[in-house]
């Protein structure tokens, strides 16, 4: 089984929450709840009510960029991404308990955060994808390839997950490039039955 990232969005069919249940119900454990433009009661009040979901289903539940937010409330982590908090100065917040997460584009990005102290990192986009604004640059197969050789021959041994516009299809040559793991969002809250969508991405490997 694949170990899948589900990012949540708002669709015009499905709330935040309604995204993150389907993807839960599907066997998803990881669920990053990200609500970039709301307001922070709003992001508050959703993740109420996935927490207590997240852990019926053994699902870990971090939030994207709200760092305080996620020690008052003590879900398991947090994402930051490159506008963010910075990892070194949410690890001091949050302590070791948390976990903590970074968005990469390069291996500089890897070597920042692996420096500061974060548990892994998302690398992408892999391909252009609509639900994110100011995309760094596209990187393809080849681009995770060369982060990963980098890695290895810096000796930097931090989970890797990939994001950014990844289909179905796409997911086993991504694998390939030795990456820990994928994060999805539209792929599957795009599928005609999103459960199943998120069952089937689970087994194909």
């Amino acid at each position: 089984m694949i170990s899948l990232q589900f990012i949540t969005h708002q669709t015009d069919k499905y709330s935040y929450l309604e995204s993150a249940r389907m993807a839960l119900e599907g066997g998803c454990k990881w669920i990053q709840l990200r609500m970039k433009e709301a307001p922070l009661d709003e992001v508050e009040a959703v993740a109420l009510q996935l927490k207590p979901m997240c852990r019926d289903h053994e699902a870990i539940l971090v939030l994207d960029d709200h760092v305080e937010l996620a020690k008052k409330l003590e879900v398991d982590g947090v994402h930051l991404g490159k506008t963010d908090m910075p990892v070194a100065e949410a690890r001091q917040l949050l302590g070791e308990a948390f976990i903590i997460g970074g968005t990469a584009n390069t291996f500089e990005d890897v070597e920042m955060h692996y420096r500061a102290g974060a548990d892994y990192v998302g690398i992408g986009p892999f391909r252009f994808t609509t639900t994110k604004k100011n995309l760094s640059p596209v990187l393809g197969l080849e681009g995770y390839a060369s982060i990963l050789s980098d890695m290895e021959k810096a000796g930097i041994k931090l989970p890797v997950v990939a994001i950014g516009g990844i289909t179905y299809e796409d997911i086993p040559a991504i694998l390939e490039t030795g990456v820990n793991g994928i994060a999805l969002s539209g792929t599957i809250l795009n599928a005609e039955n999103p459960v199943a969508e998120t069952r089937r991405i689970l087994n194909n490997n």
